[in-house]
């Protein structure tokens, strides 16, 4: 923990003048990205599912609920949920990115290649998501250089800690490293249920997020990695291809999908004829997951924040649910402050978590706080030594 916290104050001067996201570059080694380890309890996660390090991963991401989440193909053909890392800071508020210098965490579809991944980032370790993809850039959106990366700072990137990078980068580079060329980054304002649907269907952003709910409906049913392509202004979606304006493409899940979404806005519409209410999220500046608003985590997050490794901590106590009435006034509001039960925090390994053991070390498991921001002098014993057989390919340096 030491070693890296002295990095970050190192870094700390650099920090207060130059967005995080900016500070993307290259240096001259890679053993970082070469020591970032798989823990045995992921490990253990994976064989759960059905499935190993070396098979294709599929990453969704969701602003609202501050949360990451790790697919794994499986030998079954489908994927299944490896694992839930809740986010540590994100900027802008919830809605696309358009614009150069908005700090918007872009939302929709986006392909990440090995050239992405950078093992020597000034942000601990990172990977470029791909903003703007195909259909951003024939809207005309600016910006670029958007991405995951380590040292909980954010300026339109998911941040996330050191740690979390740690593993989501070993995780990515171990499935790079044995075939898999391109990996699919979701990017969604909210999960898409139909209470969430209900709950924000007066925000203006609402068509747009209906077509990413038809990409998130079809990944849903189909536990498949799914086509995707555009028409206009609208994402489309395929098996194996998806269309583009005026092609018509066989699609056997389209039926499967279709019921889906029928259910959902059945759903919808009984929930918006109970009374449920109208809501608007808030935000001075993003958010992070409750998971790090735990009291007893406050000493070292403001130790953190006091050293610039989180952008913005003011902007955290200014985050407000605000429910709307008919007309989109504003009736009330609360704010999102603090976790007040540890029970409400999100489960980070989903697969078959309660039936895990690690039989590595006989010491007290260290609690996954501890592992994650290396308080812990042992947590180091407990992640998987990962051999590699040579970095993830890396395009030429920047300027």
């Amino acid at each position: 923990m030491f070693f890296r916290f002295s990095q970050s104050l190192a870094l700390f001067a650099t920090l207060a003048l130059v967005s995080a996201c900016s500070l993307e570059r290259r240096e001259q080694s890679s053993s970082r990205a070469a020591q970032s380890t798989i823990t045995t309890e992921t490990l253990a996660a994976m064989d759960s599912i059905g499935t190993d390090r070396n098979q294709p991963i599929l990453i969704r991401a969701f602003k609202k609920e501050s949360e990451i989440e790790i697919w794994k193909s499986t030998r079954a053909g489908t994927y299944a949920l490896m694992k839930t890392y809740p986010v540590c800071r994100w900027s802008g508020r919830l809605g696309p990115k358009t614009r150069e210098g908005d700090r918007q965490v872009p939302e929709g579809f986006y392909t990440v290649t090995p050239g992405q991944m950078n093992p020597n980032s000034a942000m601990w370790l990172s990977f470029n998501v791909g903003y703007p993809n195909s259909i951003e850039r024939a809207l005309g959106r600016t910006g670029g250089d958007i991405m995951v990366h380590g040292t909980c700072s954010s300026r339109g990137c998911y941040a996330m800690t050191n740690e979390q990078m740690d593993e989501i980068y070993a995780v990515m580079r171990e499935a790079f490293q044995s075939g898999q060329k391109v990996v699919q980054f979701q990017s969604y304002p909210f999960r898409m249920t139909a209470e969430n649907l209900a709950k924000f269907r007066n925000d203006p952003n609402m068509p747009f997020w209906k077509n990413l709910k038809e990409g998130s409906d079809r990944f849903e049913v189909t536990k498949r990695e799914m086509a995707v392509n555009y028409c206009g202004t609208r994402y489309t979606f395929g098996v194996n291809d998806a269309p583009g304006c005026g092609e018509i493409i066989a699609d056997p899940d389209a039926a499967a999908v279709a019921a889906k979404a029928r259910e959902d806005e059945t759903k919808v519409a009984s929930l918006i004829a109970g009374g449920y209410s109208a809501i608007r999220m808030s935000y001075s500046d993003g958010d992070q997951n409750m998971f790090f608003r735990d009291p007893s985590k406050k000493k070292l997050l403001d130790l953190w924040a006091s050293a610039g490794e989180f952008s913005r901590p003011e902007a955290l106590a200014a985050v407000k649910e605000q429910k709307l009435d008919n007309k989109g006034n504003v009736i009330s509001e609360t704010s999102i402050s603090s976790a007040s039960d540890a029970s409400d925090q999100p489960t980070l390994t989903t697969a078959a978590t309660s039936s895990m053991t690690t039989t590595k070390s006989s010491k007290t498991k260290p609690s996954l706080f501890d592992q994650w921001f290396g308080t812990n002098s042992s947590s180091d014993t407990e992640a998987d030594g990962v051999t590699t057989n040579g970095p993830v390919p890396l395009p030429q340096p920047r300027g």
